[in-house]
Formats: structure tokens, sequence, C-alpha cells
């Protein structure tokens, strides 16, 4: 069965810090762009940060620039979203989606202007005191 799955989310304090990862299975994360997405309550989907297949290319918003690093390792199948300096605003759902490596970039799977093959679930992170 072909599916990502997120973990790492939960609650923590403003300033603290979180590692999400994203699992892939069914399929190799290693020809595709990897990006995670979030939404908060009533607020529309967003991309967060992208990293493209071959680890060189990395895109963040620039509400996380300096706070959030991406990272893959394709041998795991795993792509990871390493969070510090957690806002409240920061606090939403977390998704992680992938898009093949050929026909997406970095800046394209962020702004989902460019075809998204798979999405999970979703995990949650709550910010706050």
């Amino acid at each position: 069965q072909v599916q990502l799955v997120e973990s790492g989310g939960g609650l923590v304090q403003p300033g603290g810090s979180l590692r999400l990862s994203c699992l892939a299975s069914g399929f190799t994360l290693d020809v595709y762009t990897i990006g995670w997405f979030r939404q908060a309550p009533g607020k529309e989907r967003e991309g967060v940060s992208c990293i493209s297949s071959s680890d060189a290319s990395t895109y963040y918003a620039d509400s996380v620039k300096g706070r959030f690093t991406i990272s893959r390792d394709n041998a795991k199948n795993t792509v990871y979203l390493q969070m510090n300096s957690l806002k409240p605003e920061d606090t939403a759902v977390y998704y992680c989606a992938a898009g093949p490596s050929y026909r997406t970039t970095v800046q394209g799977l962020c702004a989902m202007s460019q075809r998204i093959y798979y999405w999970g679930k979703g995990t949650l992170v709550t910010v706050s005191s």
C-alpha cells in the first residue's frame, strides 16, 4: 500500500523544538520532491518547506526561515522537519507530500502549483504555554 505517514507532532511550549518525520511505504522517496505543508484552523493549507530528490535544493517559507530545517534520508525512505524556536502561530496540522522530481521544483511543490502524487494524513503540532 502506497502511503506517507507523518509522526513527531505534539504539544510544545513557545521556544521549544520538535522533529517531524515523514515515512514512505509502498514506494521509494529518492525520485520525488518532498514537501512539508501545514494548515491551521480556519486557514488555507500552506507550503512550509520542500526538498529536491537530490538534496541539492531546498525552499522555506519566509515565516520559518532560520527556524526550520528540512532533510531527507533516502536509505530510510524518510524526510524530516526540524522545528526550533517554535511560536504559537506555528500551531497547525502538518502534512508531508510527494511530487515526481521530473515534474516538480521545490518552489512549485511548496506553492502547490505542480503535481502532487501523494499526501500524508497529517500530525498535529500545538505550540502553547
